[in-house]
């Protein structure tokens, strides 16, 4: 019998400070992993536990992932702590990803907030190996302040893939070196940006602001079966075992993490 608990031992390779409590780990793999933007893993601390992430890496290639990792907890304390060449293990992918082939030849309105911007950014590689199949790629990220900025190093290199790539940050707090957007998110999503007849939102990032973004959305035009959402927050084993991750009759880890609204809009607490 196969042990669905069973990882595969990766060696980090390199580790990257994003913030004051979130980096970015690169780890190889013993074997190679493949998975589906949208898809996550289990990253173990051999010994200690283990907690869900979804790779924030290319997924064209699994021979090394990138996890970007906020500090929350037991198990994340301990991969913050962890150094290159130390060994953790990963299981997976489980769930479905993003249906790319449903968003080709239309606009794709992208809305991310503070470590949200992980997922994302597997999804944005996943648009850009193949960026003149979308009519538009649009991001607007927001986080706390201009310190708490996931990938500042890599957003101008992300605004060169292509003419029709448009990508805006903004900050809750600014400051005076802060030159662009102050305000919640939500700001930056206003009426005509996109054609909303012919376009998919992806949302992901805290369950409040989720929420709010979803809402904006519907004002601004868009159908609940053109939103997804990732509704990630509780997911644990993996398998469909435990029931953390129930959203109503579904499981997120295997029925998700991507959901569209209409799916569950009608259910109770889904941004509990």
């Amino acid at each position: 019998m196969i042990n669905p608990y069973a990882y595969t031992e990766a060696e980090i390779l390199k580790i990257v400070d994003e913030t004051q409590n979130i980096k970015t780990f690169t780890v190889k793999p013993r074997s190679e992993i493949g998975f589906r933007a949208g898809q996550f893993m289990d990253l173990t601390m051999p010994g200690i536990g283990e907690a869900p992430f979804t790779p924030s890496s290319n997924h064209n290639t699994g021979e090394r992932l990138d996890f970007t990792i906020m500090r929350a907890g037991r198990v994340t304390k301990l991969l913050h702590d962890a150094k290159p060449g130390d060994v953790v293990g990963v299981r997976g992918p489980y769930g479905l990803g993003y249906p790319l082939g449903d968003f080709k030849s239309r606009e794709v309105f992208i809305v991310g907030g503070g470590v949200g911007l992980a997922p994302l950014r597997a999804l944005l590689y996943a648009l850009f190996n193949e960026v003149n199949d979308y009519k538009k790629i649009i991001l607007k990220y927001g986080a706390r302040t201009s310190k708490d900025i996931v990938y500042k190093n890599e957003v101008d290199s992300w605004r060169q893939k292509a003419a029709h790539v448009d990508i805006e940050v903004g900050v809750d707090v600014g400051d005076e070196t802060w030159k662009g957007n102050v305000g919640l998110v939500t700001t930056l999503l206003k009426p005509g940006l996109v054609d909303v007849n012919n376009a998919v939102a992806i949302v992901c990032g805290p369950p409040i602001m989720m929420k709010f973004v979803t809402f904006k959305l519907l004002d601004i035009g868009f159908k609940p079966n053109t939103i997804y959402l990732s509704m990630e927050k509780n997911m644990s084993c993996g398998v469909g075992k435990c029931g953390h991750c129930r959203v109503g009759p579904y499981y997120a880890c295997k029925d998700g993490p991507v959901f569209t609204y209409d799916k569950i809009k009608d259910l109770q607490n889904i941004w509990d």
